[in-house]
């Protein structure tokens, strides 16, 4: 398989109906894949959001990222979105859900399409990829960093969520979870809620947490940056998607 691979905004139609803006890329030839969806994180629909669906297409797999904002803040920077929809209290879990839906839609529909779908989200896309996981069938799902899966958020924090820890019993795919041990959304007591019930329900996860790493150590062009955890952290996104998403 060569390395061509192609890139670039497309629309794509949401479960709701809607028509949204989403960032694509994919291999243009090679053996029949799996695809991606990348939930952007709160930040936005940005430029290392971009670089993640890029990343998996150079993998072997379709990427779709849909642009969670293009309702509210339809051509807007990443910046100024990302700060309209925070005012609104974020986005809800009826339209994200929507969007995911829409999106693997999408992916299956490709040239070379093998048919299963995972989903991966960092920060509020952790646990909109959770809350994906619980909505619809997925065949893999990957939670980087999610908070406010267990609990609410303190009064005052941007983002208006319950808590989804109630929907773990309808997850329809396995769970990888990658957190910080330093972080605080969510901090490790939260993670282990989490962990927790998923035990009890008898589904299939598997959880790691980085010593030294706080919230968002994925994000190369932040401060919280840690190159070890987040390098240690593609190896087991690669190979779960790997294991779970190929013909």
């Amino acid at each position: 398989m060569s390395d061509t691979m192609t890139a670039g905004t497309v629309t794509i139609t949401s479960g709701d109906g809607d028509e949204i803006e989403a960032y694509l890329a994919h291999p243009v030839d090679g053996p029949q894949r799996g695809g991606v969806v990348v939930i952007h994180h709160m930040p936005g629909y940005d430029r290392w959001s971009k670089e993640v669906v890029r990343r998996f297409a150079s993998d072997g797999w379709a990427a779709l990222c849909p642009n969670l904002y293009s309702r509210q803040a339809p051509g807007a920077s990443p910046d100024d979105a990302a700060a309209a929809v925070r005012a609104l209290g974020g986005v809800s879990d009826e339209q994200l859900v929507a969007d995911v839906e829409g999106a693997m839609r999408h992916l299956k529909a490709l040239p070379g399409a093998n048919g299963k779908v995972g989903v991966i989200g960092h920060c509020s896309g952790g646990r909109q990829a959770f809350l994906a996981a619980c909505s619809l069938s997925l065949d893999a799902a990957v939670d980087c960093y999610g908070a406010f899966v267990a609990k609410e958020p303190d009064a005052g924090f941007p983002l208006k969520v319950k808590p989804v820890l109630g929907l773990a019993g309808n997850l329809s795919a396995p769970l990888l979870g990658l957190f910080g041990a330093e972080d605080s959304f969510p901090a490790p007591d939260e993670v282990a809620q989490l962990a927790a019930e998923l035990e009890r329900l008898g589904k299939d996860h598997e959880f790691h947490t980085y010593e030294g790493a706080g919230h968002a150590f994925f994000a190369t062009d932040r401060p919280s940056y840690r190159p070890e955890a987040a390098v240690d952290g593609w190896e087991k996104i690669y190979g779960f998607f790997g294991r779970h998403l190929s013909a």
